[in-house]
């Protein structure tokens, strides 16, 4: 890995961690495109899984206070039953699948209509939720726009949303280390079967923490200063455009 490469990644996970740290999502989605963009998959999702487990988890760590407990146990179980279906075929997505992925999610989530929307706490939605989620994140590297259908309509604070998706996140993340992790034992990597490691050196990996964590700070002051309201409105705004950015870039491929 050159200076520049490493950087650049430096640089865009801080922004990116301050993004999620205002909206609770978002920051994900441009991190991954870049490392998508720079990296080999199996990389980029160790990598992007290694930051974002560290953002969601300091994150958490912030809003602790405003974390609902009995949703993300319930989370888990879904999640749970998401990893062992994807590491019974061992599933590794290729770029143009990532990137439209990443770009037709957030369309597909704004498409639902307000009365089909699921409520993270009512009976049995968080456990779909964390099914369907840690599906989509061991295929696009991301579900945050996903994530956010089951939190549309509940009646939860801007900061209880926060805090409850970066501690779900946080496990997702952690899921994609493992799963991926895992399967790079029996797959075939972009680099003639080498894992992840032969293409990262050590360090970026301790080096994206610290820079994730700052960027997560930066963005809860933000937060703190936003209405309810705005949050809302901004966190769909945002990420239908990164959407359409990343779905153009998944189109671009698929027919180069």
């Amino acid at each position: 890995m050159t200076p520049l490469l490493a950087a650049a990644i430096g640089a865009v996970v801080f922004l990116t961690s301050a993004i999620s740290g205002i909206f609770g999502m978002s920051g994900g989605m441009i991190l991954m495109g870049f490392l998508a963009w720079v990296l080999p998959v199996s990389a980029a999702m160790m990598l992007h899984g290694a930051t974002q487990a560290a953002a969601n988890g300091y994150r958490a760590v912030l809003n602790r206070a405003d974390i609902d407990w009995r949703i993300f146990g319930r989370y888990i179980i879904g999640s749970m039953l998401g990893l062992a279906l994807l590491t019974a075929i061992a599933y590794v997505p290729d770029k143009v699948t990532m990137y439209l992925l990443l770009g037709l999610v957030p369309f597909a989530a704004a498409a639902v209509p307000q009365r089909w929307a699921l409520d993270v706490t009512k009976r049995g939605a968080a456990e779909i939720c964390g099914f369907l989620v840690t599906l989509l994140n061991l295929s696009a590297g991301v579900a945050g726009a996903l994530l956010d259908v089951f939190f549309v309509r509940t009646s939860l604070t801007r900061h209880q949303v926060v805090a409850t998706k970066a501690v779900t996140q946080t496990l997702s993340h952690i899921l994609k280390l493992v799963y991926f992790g895992l399967i790079l034992r029996v797959a075939a990597d972009e680099t003639a079967g080498a894992g992840p490691a032969a293409v990262l050196p050590w360090w970026i990996f301790l080096a994206v923490i610290p820079l994730s964590m700052a960027g997560t700070t930066a963005g809860k002051k933000v937060l703190d200063r936003m209405t309810d309201s705005n949050f809302r409105v901004w966190s769909q705004r945002i990420t239908l455009a990164i959407g359409a950015v990343l779905l153009w870039r998944g189109l671009s491929l698929l027919v180069a």
